[in-house]
């Protein structure tokens, strides 16, 4: 095992996993908005 590739290759990884994390968050986020404007026009 390469330290140094690993010690490149590990801030791409924390931002790609930091992006994923958003990502998912903003999906929730919508979702959760949606669900709360499409249940109030209901009643």
């Amino acid at each position: 095992m390469n330290v140094a590739s690993l010690a490149t290759t590990l801030p791409m990884l924390l931002v790609g996993m930091l992006g994923i994390f958003l990502v998912i968050g903003v999906i929730i986020l919508v979702v959760t908005l949606l669900n709360k404007i499409f249940s109030s026009k209901g009643e």
